[in-house]
């Protein structure tokens, strides 16, 4: 038996056990009653982007309920690690989690579709895939083992590709380089001679500032800036080709979820879908302005890949992406759902915005 079957069907009593207490709990309080939930999340309490997004949800939810319901957030590491929301939403250990579905790669590879792709769809193009091309129904679906909802909450925009302590002129440069990178990004870069490391977010400055790695990857200026990457590397590099995107996603403890009364499901859900594009506004506008700090007063060397690095990271990306046709069914059936999104948006994007911001900037 895989470490994947084991996951999941631990998973699965996990979830049949917080179902019957779930489910038997409505029914025990008071119409008047205030319904308390917890969440736990990936990111440090009120981290810049994920961790302001992660409190404005339990603040709405309560606020859209009229008091009715209460989600008290722990941070990571308060109640499970940063890595353990997934485990802790099914388990019912909280009804409810805010995370990324790429730290879930190990557990089910095809998770990582629905936070970003290298190469792959943008912020706008990717709540198009799972609002109106049947992302969603296939995201159900990879999550249904182990008895969670998930739905996008929160979005942290196009990321920057990363903060590097030496230069990258060509793909030599890659060779032996030890980079947090989470996601397919990782897997490309290692076939092209780097060291991916998996961390969490709350050991990235540390582990980039003792050297046990050379490079790292995180999120976009606002949320790069508020962790302090520019105090030990000066070298921020773009584009960010592993995350075109910066899903980010509310899991649900299915059972927990169906048990709630038919307005409080609605209340919990739209608050989800209210974040993602308050989000998104949010991170366009800090990112702009933190990055013109990171220039102006931090002396931070804004950098652009180049382009046989680019050529080369396309190439591999393209390798990585096309396992998922053979990997099984359900991974199939996302990478070709994805892969007809992009060829469907992709035309329209390139003569929509990508001429205008051509035409805009004279170019």
């Amino acid at each position: 038996m895989t470490t994947s079957t084991y996951s999941r069907r631990r998973a699965l009593g996990l979830g049949v056990a917080a179902a019957t207490g779930a489910l038997a709990a409505p029914s025990l309080v008071r119409a008047n009653a205030t319904i308390d939930w917890k969440m736990v999340t990936s990111w440090q309490k009120n981290l810049p982007g994920p961790g302001v997004t992660a409190q404005r949800i339990c603040d709405r939810i309560e606020t859209l309920s009229g008091g009715r319901m209460r989600v008290r957030l722990s941070a990571a590491g308060e109640l499970v690690p940063a890595l353990g929301v997934l485990d802790a939403v099914a388990g019912g250990t909280a009804q409810m989690g805010h995370t990324a579905s790429f730290f879930w790669q190990g557990k089910m590879p095809a998770a990582v579709f629905f936070t970003a792709i290298p190469f792959g769809l943008t912020p706008l193009e990717h709540m198009t895939w799972i609002e109106q091309g049947g992302g969603q129904a296939l995201w159900d679906e990879l999550y249904a083992p182990f008895g969670i909802k998930p739905v996008m909450a929160g979005n942290t925009g196009v990321q920057m590709g990363g903060w590097f302590k030496r230069e990258i002129t060509s793909l030599n440069d890659l060779a032996g380089l030890k980079i947090r990178m989470p996601g397919l990004g990782g897997e490309v870069l290692r076939r092209l001679g780097a060291t991916p490391v998996a961390l969490p977010p709350g050991e990235i400055f540390q582990a980039l500032q003792s050297g046990v790695i050379d490079a790292t990857e995180f999120l976009g200026p606002w949320s790069d800036q508020a962790m302090g990457f520019q105090k030990v590397a000066k070298y921020y590099y773009a584009p960010g080709f592993h995350e075109p995107n910066g899903t980010g996603e509310a899991l649900f403890n299915k059972a927990a979820l169906d048990g709630l009364p038919a307005e409080l499901q609605a209340i919990v859900l739209e608050a989800c879908r209210a974040e993602n594009a308050l989000a998104l506004t949010e991170s366009e506008w800090m990112n702009a302005g933190s990055l013109a700090t990171l220039q102006e007063k931090d002396g931070v060397d804004v950098r652009f890949y180049p382009d046989d690095v680019l050529a080369g990271l396309r190439k591999e990306s393209a390798a990585v992406l096309a396992d998922f046709a053979t990997r099984d069914p359900l991974s199939g059936r996302i990478y070709e759902s994805y892969a007809a999104a992009i060829a469907r948006l992709a035309p329209w994007s390139r003569v929509s915005v990508q001429r205008f911001l051509s035409a805009r900037d004279g170019a």
